[in-house]
């Protein structure tokens, strides 16, 4: 979400962020605020990402800033969006704004860093997620049960339901899917469940399965929208691309998550060691990338990468 504070004599008058996809924009939230617009003629607004300048969902918020004659305007970061790129700044510095560019720069890309991958790779930003034994295994042989065989604890696991309620979908293999009948929502964490992604090649899962319950919205993916004799992860991408979302948690076994590492389309990869191991069982992916943090949660390691 983007966010906007406008200030005046060095007070906050009002706040606002991005409304669900189609609703007002932070800057029309945090406008909406004010009682007395009278105020806006001294007001410096703060934005994160520039300010839109096109006819989209809503009304261009460069125009309103304009038509509200607010003189500051201090934005984080420029939207690449080809139909902003620039043109909400222009457009606010013709009409007369001072406008400030670039104030905490990166710390405002990193926060919108789905949204700059949507638009400049024209996919989803992805985190591949997956918890490992000691010994490198992801899963048993066998498993008595159809249900998920936990190597984490209960604490790493709510942590993964608290990123699921971050990101708009999650994705798992037929397999996964077979082997844990699994709901893929946030149960456990208080949050919106995210849109469920399966890869059903053959149309083979039945529908009293978890996955299609009414939890959340299920897409699947299977030979009749896409060609399993190309590789598959590009065309998942484009998929997703096109059904707009614009991040997605993947969470499915090793030969999913294999996929998107051989194909390099991923973003992050946050890796769970549990304190476990089974000597014989499904090994984990094969994957190489430099580890950028780790973190203890109660006996359970966590490992943090990022593909440069």
């Amino acid at each position: 979400m983007v966010g906007c504070v406008i200030v005046v004599d060095n007070k906050i008058i009002a706040e606002g962020y991005t409304s669900p996809y189609g609703g007002n924009h932070a800057e029309v939230n945090a406008l909406k605020a004010i009682k007395d617009k009278s105020l806006l003629e001294k007001a410096t607004l703060y934005v994160t990402l520039e300010p839109c300048s096109h006819y989209g969902k809503t009304p261009p918020c460069s125009d309103l800033i304009i038509a509200h004659k607010i003189p500051n305007i201090v934005i984080g970061c420029i939207d690449d969006n080809p139909e902003v790129a620039g043109k909400g700044i222009k457009k606010l510095m013709d009409s007369g704004c001072n406008v400030t560019v670039g104030v905490l720069e990166a710390e405002c890309k990193e926060h919108h860093k789905r949204f700059f991958r949507f638009h400049n790779k024209k996919r989803p930003y992805i985190i591949l997620k997956w918890a490992e034994t000691q010994d490198g295994f992801i899963a048993p042989l066998i498993k008595e049960k159809k249900e998920p065989f936990w190597i984490t604890n209960e604490y790493s696991r709510q942590l993964v339901h608290k990123w699921r309620t971050k990101e708009q979908a999650i994705l798992v293999g037929t397999n996964t899917v077979v082997e844990d009948n699994p709901s893929l929502t946030s149960r456990v964490y208080n949050g919106k469940n995210p849109i469920r992604i399966v890869i059903d090649k053959n149309k083979i899962l039945d529908k009293s399965l978890q996955i299609f319950d009414n939890a959340s919205k299920t897409i699947v993916i299977n030979k009749h929208n896409t060609n399993f004799n190309k590789p598959l992860a590009q065309q998942i991408c484009n998929l997703l691309y096109q059904e707009n979302i614009n991040s997605v948690i993947i969470e499915g076994g090793t030969k999913t998550l294999q996929t998107f590492i051989d194909e390099n389309l991923w973003d992050e990869a946050r890796v769970f060691i549990g304190n476990t191991s089974f000597k014989k069982g499904i090994k984990a992916p094969i994957f190489n990338n430099k580890q950028t943090e780790e973190y203890i949660i109660k006996k359970d390691l966590l490992k943090l990468y990022t593909n440069d």
